[in-house]
């Protein structure tokens, strides 16, 4: 599973430096992650690499110096990268996901997460790649739950759609392709507003200022890294097994409240929890939300794939860097 490449490294010894050229292993399973510079990009990226393949993420404002700049809108560039790269599996992990901006810039949201996903899809198909295109529990309108891969998806909002006409447009350029539906997640963020999980967070550590909380909406938080270890383990199951294909869930398996999970963070770190209220009417601001769109995430299980962290455990290690007493302290001895 591994190839030999050569690489140049400096060696520094007291008086010289030297050019050396050694021999490293790169692993012969070449996987291509889209969106590797967001919440869950940098998952796939990390979850790959470690599990002995060739990782290249490729990104757009943040990619250098880290991952390659593409622009999935240019249809010329994705050619290259796919052809220059040849992955066995291209992750799709790039779109615009917040419901709200999707309303407000729904032609520029259409270009990225239909036209750049059905394109992406022809590329890997011309070279027999297998393609993960990550879908949305808002394909769904949260009236009938739990929704398994047949049951009829009805979105409610601009970004449900755009996510629905991604999957047909992805399955249409390339029938071997699989689509991974997943709920609202949270994980290692580089700055709480990244989820709509952790940015509840200095909401709960402001003990002295009450805050509302939509406890009406019903969700199931999933940790990017369960779902990056999905996407690794159907893309390992596929290299073995060509009949893996279509329309996969994948889903936390804790139903929680925005105002249950602020909650169990507060308790989670030890925080006072009772300037929280919840809110148990329908939001009447904003995109319209499924009341509950659970997924059934059954087929996955059948096949043997699937991970999931408990709530507690998966947000105390994503938010203790946030903590402000931490950062207090950092401050004052560092």
């Amino acid at each position: 599973m591994v190839g030999r490449e050569k690489e140049l490294s400096i060696q520094f010894v007291p008086g010289n430096c030297q050019l050396v050229e050694e021999e490293v292993n790169i692993p012969t399973r070449r996987v291509l992650v889209t969106g590797a510079t967001g919440l869950l990009g940098r998952a796939v990226y990390k979850e790959f690499q470690q599990n002995n393949w060739h990782a290249v993420g490729c990104g757009f404002r943040r990619a250098r110096p880290k991952f390659e700049q593409v622009n999935l809108l240019d249809s010329e560039a994705v050619h290259h990268i796919i052809h220059d790269f040849q992955p066995h599996v291209v992750v799709h992990c790039a779109a615009e996901r917040r419901p709200d901006v999707v309303e407000s810039q729904p032609d520029a949201a259409s270009q990225l997460n239909v036209a750049a996903s059905g394109n992406l899809a022809k590329e890997a198909a011309a070279i027999g790649a297998f393609l993960i295109y990550i879908s949305s529990d808002y394909v769904f309108d949260g009236t009938n739950p739990p929704y398994t891969e047949e049951d009829i998806p009805n979105p409610l909002n601009m970004y449900g759609k755009t996510k629905l006409e991604g999957e047909k447009a992805v399955l249409e350029n390339n029938t071997g392709a699989a689509v991974l539906r997943i709920p609202v997640l949270y994980g290692e963020v580089e700055k709480l507003e990244e989820s709509a999980v952790t940015v509840m967070f200095d909401k709960v550590q402001f003990s002295n200022k009450s805050a509302n909380m939509d406890h009406w909406q019903q969700r199931f938080p999933t940790h990017v890294k369960d779902v990056a270890s999905v996407c690794r383990q159907l893309a390992e199951k596929r290299m073995l097994d060509p009949s893996i294909k279509g329309t996969f869930h994948w889903s936390g398996n804790e139903q929680m409240t925005k105002y249950e999970m602020a909650c169990a963070i507060a308790d989670a770190f030890n925080l006072p929890s009772s300037h929280l209220r919840p809110i148990t009417d329908s939001p009447v601001i904003g995109a319209q939300r499924p009341r509950n769109a659970q997924l059934d995430c059954s087929k996955l299980e059948t096949l043997g794939i699937g991970q999931q962290t408990p709530f507690r455990v998966g947000i105390k290690e994503s938010l203790w860097p946030f903590l402000i007493d931490k950062r207090w302290r950092q401050t004052v001895f560092h």
